[in-house]
């Protein structure tokens, strides 16, 4: 193992989950040491970097192959990184894109503006996570600061049964609802962090809160600098995925390939109406019936 690597993941305890190796993946990709076009090590070699069973490796490439960073994935041969999505337009007459295209273009032109405000409402933060990536690497690289940033996230509770991801053919699996907690809460907290450390690093007034909404939201929706309105559907499909050892066939929806909606306050009455009617829907569920979320461990 290579020591960068092995700085990477050498640590103490149960070996990494398929996110946690997702997210090592990713950033590798992201920053470049794995560049578009380029083969990645074969699922062997990664299961033995990161100690790991190859099913968990398989689980971390999927992942990736489903917010379009890979292609190609297979057991048979390595996966490659996938070529750049071409930037999704930016103006009134941006069309319907991939939240995965989408989202990040329009985040990163929000953070242009002095006082960024977000508001969002989703199943997991991991989207708006991934979406953040690029306006902190500009921020870190001295090409834009705005004064001040303001992040408001709805996410469902963890004291509700969740409409999915269901189990198949059964009425409920807390298995499911386990793994889905942990998605929820790791991804909120790194975005939290990665929010939070501007204030240290770059001085930038900074404000994130979450609020646990009382049932399982059938939609996505952002809300930027309260001027645009991206509105998503979650479409269920069915799939499987491993847990505790198991196969297990699901009812699940890929968020970061629901196709977002751009509504602008600019682009006429019917998309200002559209923003504002969002803006006050939003607001609604933060003042009523949502409630505190304490992100856990």
């Amino acid at each position: 193992m290579e020591p960068e690597h092995a700085a990477a993941c050498g640590r103490k305890g149960p070996p990494p989950s398929h996110r946690e190796v997702a997210d090592e993946l990713r950033g590798r990709i992201r920053s470049g040491r794995l560049r578009a076009g380029e083969r990645m090590p074969t699922q062997a070699r990664l299961a033995e970097e990161f100690g790991v069973e190859r099913g968990a490796v398989r689980q971390a490439l999927r992942i990736l192959q489903a917010e379009q960073l890979l292609v190609n994935v297979s057991k048979g041969s390595p996966a490659t990184v996938a070529e750049p999505p071409e930037r999704a337009p930016t103006g009134p007459e941006a069309v319907p894109q991939p939240t995965t295209v989408a989202l990040g273009e329009r985040v990163a032109a929000a953070f242009a503006a002095p006082h960024v405000e977000i508001d969002a409402l989703c199943l997991t933060a991991i989207s708006l996570t991934l979406a953040l990536g690029e306006p902190l690497r500009r921020i870190h690289a001295g090409d834009t600061r705005p004064a001040r940033v303001d992040v408001r996230v709805l996410l469902p509770s963890s004291d509700i049964d969740l409409a999915f991801p269901a189990p198949v053919g059964a009425r409920s699996d807390s298995r499911l609802h386990r793994t889905w907690l942990a998605n929820r809460n790791a991804q909120g907290q790194v975005l939290r962090h990665n929010l939070l450390a501007l204030r240290s690093t770059h001085g930038v007034d900074v404000r994130v809160a979450f609020r646990a909404l009382p049932f399982t939201p059938p939609v996505k929706l952002y809300l930027l600098n309260g001027a645009e309105a991206l509105f998503a559907y979650y479409t269920l499909a069915r799939r499987e995925e491993e847990i505790d050892h198991e196969r297990l066939q699901m009812y699940d929806a890929q968020g970061t390939r629901s196709t977002l909606f751009p509504f602008a306050q600019g682009a006429g009455r019917r998309d200002r109406a559209f923003v504002e009617q969002s803006r006050l829907w939003f607001e609604a569920l933060w003042e009523t019936i949502s409630s505190e979320l304490v992100l856990a461990g």
